[in-house]
């Protein structure tokens, strides 16, 4: 596994970066035979330490997690526990979801991003479309293949409100996100009349 082992603006010994690899190796390993890589990043906000967290794993999955603590190495082992629980909790639902399937590496495909400006005023007119917002910036991104159930496993795990990826059984690009009352939407344009 790759580690990527970093500190804003505070130094990080040869001690502390040894102490996550190992741990957050020995974690990962009881949940995932083949993880691809980690990212650790701390800061301190006033007198306590933050760590933050992300584990890619080969499946496609990606586990974060974030703790504090006075401590670096409290703030450390509060966020692997944290990792721990959450890998923990979908070993079982991973497990079941893919008993059937082929252990194949998730596959990405490349996406446009952009980043509109939310402010109204500086928006530009072109012909007779109307008004247009202004692209501030544009970036490559990457669309995982996943099956429907991936992805919302997926969403699950990163903590985010929705999750765009390239529907396995039919290749269309589809979204699940979390509605307003708590149960999971799944957006597939293949399906409409």
């Amino acid at each position: 596994m790759r580690y990527q082992i970093s500190g804003k603006q505070i130094d990080i010994g040869d001690s502390l970066q040894g102490h996550v690899k190992s741990s957050l190796g020995e974690t990962v390993a009881k949940y995932s035979q083949r993880p691809v890589d980690a990212t650790v990043i701390f800061s301190r906000d006033a007198h306590e330490f933050q760590c933050e967290a992300v584990v890619h794993l080969s499946t496609g999955l990606t586990a974060q997690a974030k703790a504090r603590d006075p401590q670096i190495y409290g703030a450390f082992e509060n966020c692997r526990e944290k990792m721990d629980k959450q890998l923990r909790r979908y070993k079982r639902r991973l497990k079941d979801h893919q008993k059937n399937r082929v252990e194949q590496p998730v596959e990405f495909g490349p996406a446009s991003s952009y980043v509109l400006s939310a402010d109204e005023d500086v928006w530009e007119t072109q012909d007779d479309q109307g008004l247009q917002p202004v692209i501030i910036a544009e970036m490559e991104t990457r669309v995982p293949t996943l099956s429907v159930g991936d992805a919302v496993m997926q969403m699950e795990l990163s903590g985010s409100p929705m999750l765009v990826f390239r529907n396995e059984k039919h290749g269309g690009v589809n979204v699940v996100h979390r509605r307003d009352d708590g149960n999971v939407g799944w957006i597939d344009p293949r399906h409409t009349k």
